[in-house]
């Protein structure tokens, strides 16, 4: 085993383990899989252990191979805010805020629960979307400083982290102006007699929406099942049908889509949580939203 390795080497399997294969790192650098494969024996050879085995059709990591990940995690981060920490000190002060953002997350909130923050002096907003469990594992590594969702971390969870509440916003029914005329009236029984278009199971409210259905008697004709909400609204806005969507968006919904409020779902709420690394958050940008929300 060798005292010392080569950093390139090292950058070689970083970018092998998190493709999971050489095939598609290979692919991704530009090189041939052999060249490729054998940067990473040589790393092998440095450390004096096995990183990577095969697991089916990929790779998968070894014990040693998980650890040296972590470790690589850590160095490339370092490397690619380099060039930015250097840059900032010859530049005006900015204050960064790198917020990770779950794909459940209704991006109509988004706005709403950054509002504390948005107008604060040199920001830098930084936001990143995605499956919360990738989002977690970047804010472990410090690359977010904080994550929105609309549900806690789960409590199985390996990961040191903690889910700050940012509150509540009851749901309602909303539709373009042909759908409003129809529904508006008869609420909600005439739910029955225009399509509707739902969130995917993906999304926590999903369920709620699927009980209050069941409680009301209604088994309306459902036309879309979508999980981005932002091309529900899209959509539900050009009459493909009636969609749910947060009370507390009713204004701006209203004014960027022209679609209004049918009716509430009474007892259908969405939560909406901050997840940082820390129970008592020091980020300065951080605590003012979670303050003030």
């Amino acid at each position: 085993m060798s005292l010392s390795f080569n950093h390139r080497h090292l950058y070689y399997f970083w970018v092998v383990a998190k493709a999971g294969s050489m095939s598609r790192a290979a692919e991704q650098l530009g090189m041939a899989v052999q060249t490729v494969s054998a940067q990473v024996r040589e790393l092998e050879r440095d450390l004096g252990c096995q990183l990577l085995r095969p697991a089916g059709r990929g790779l998968a990591l070894t014990e040693a191979g998980t650890v040296a990940l972590q470790q690589a995690e850590q160095i490339f981060q370092l490397s690619q805010a380099l060039p930015e920490q250097v840059l900032a000190t010859v530049q005006a002060p900015s204050a960064r805020l790198a917020v990770g953002i779950a794909d459940g997350l209704p991006k109509l909130e988004v706005r709403r629960l950054l509002q504390p923050v948005l107008g604060v002096a040199n920001l830098r907003l930084v936001c990143d979307d995605g499956e919360v469990a990738d989002l977690l594992a970047d804010l472990v590594l410090h690359k977010l400083d904080v994550v929105l969702t609309d549900h806690p971390a789960p409590s199985s969870s390996q990961l040191k982290v903690h889910s700050h509440s940012l509150g509540t916003s009851d749901i309602g029914w909303y539709g373009s102006p042909h759908w409003w005329e129809v529904a508006h009236e008869g609420f909600p029984a005439s739910l029955q007699h225009v399509p509707v278009l739902l969130p995917t199971t993906h999304s926590v409210v999903r369920s709620q929406l699927d009980r209050w259905l069941v409680h009301n008697g209604l088994r309306p004709r459902v036309v879309g099942e979508i999980e981005d909400s932002a091309l529900l609204e899209t959509f539900g806005s050009t009459a493909l049908g009636v969609f749910p969507a947060a009370l507390a968006a009713e204004k701006e919904l209203l004014k960027r889509s022209q679609v209004r409020l049918i009716g509430a779902c009474e007892g259908v709420q969405e939560h909406y949580y901050a997840i940082s690394t820390e129970r008592k958050v020091m980020h300065p940008l951080v605590q003012q939203m979670l303050s003030r929300t």
